[in-house]
């Protein structure tokens, strides 16, 4: 694993944030995974402890009492200097489908404008990246992907707009993501994913962990509609491929 220099700072009274080099990197995301790994199987066993990665942070919550900060950033760092052997993690490929449907993609051809791509090259170069799950947030099931191509890199819109449908998939800056229901938001918008990201009553709610990694397809309307009635019966199955296996 490798070693960074990380800073440690209370995070309230009943959690602290570690934080890694302020970068998006795979590398970073990777460290942090491990060594959040290492803390749940090795030192944080306690049922009440809550431990949340995203990007190059991980916030550690104890809900039974306040934290002792002084004494548990001490162990911290005593922790993350060991020699730990990299622990074995399941890598999972989500393979999400994705309209990219003119109604659906209504940002598309202003980024085939400041682009100079065709509306189809940016599809293929959209669905042929894979992406990683650097964080999930701002809504509950909102995934930040990284990984976008250079090309497809966009500011948010300078005037968010007060309702993107559910589904939406969005561009902005180095990142894509779904909105997982109705919602206000900035992003350029190029598809819409049948696939609901969040589910309350589920036994895992969102069904994507950071560190996975996502790639989508394109499919039609009409395929489209099908997928959203398979979801609301209950018959649609997710492609999962683990890619480590």
């Amino acid at each position: 694993m490798n070693k960074y220099s990380i800073s440690i700072r209370p995070f309230g009274i009943h959690a602290i944030l570690l934080e890694w080099p302020g970068r998006v990197d795979v590398a970073i995301l990777e460290d942090i995974l491990q060594f959040t790994q290492y803390l749940k199987e090795c030192c944080l066993k306690d049922k009440d402890w809550e431990i949340v990665p995203a990007y190059n942070s991980v916030a550690l919550i104890y809900r039974k009492e306040p934290i002792n900060f002084v004494e548990l950033k001490t162990k911290l760092l005593s922790w993350y200097k060991e020699d730990i052997k990299a622990v074995a993690r399941e890598q999972v490929l989500w393979r999400l489908p994705v309209c990219y449907d003119e109604g659906f993609g209504i940002d598309l051809k202003e980024i085939s404008q400041k682009s100079g791509l065709s509306v189809t090259e940016i599809v293929s170069l959209h669905t042929t990246h894979v992406y990683t799950v650097f964080g999930i947030g701002f809504l509950p099931g909102f995934t930040y992907l990284g990984g976008l191509p250079q090309v497809l890199e966009f500011n948010r819109r300078p005037q968010p707009r007060s309702k993107v449908i559910k589904g939406s998939v969005g561009l902005a800056g180095k990142q894509t993501g779904i909105y997982p229901q109705d919602s206000p938001g900035g992003w350029n918008i190029v598809g819409n994913c049948p696939v609901p990201m969040f589910d309350p009553m589920a036994e895992e709610p969102c069904f994507v962990s950071v560190g996975d990694q996502v790639q989508f397809y394109e499919i039609t309307k009409a395929e489209y509609d099908l997928h959203k009635i398979e979801n609301e019966v209950g018959i649609y199955k997710l492609e999962k491929i683990i890619v480590n296996a």
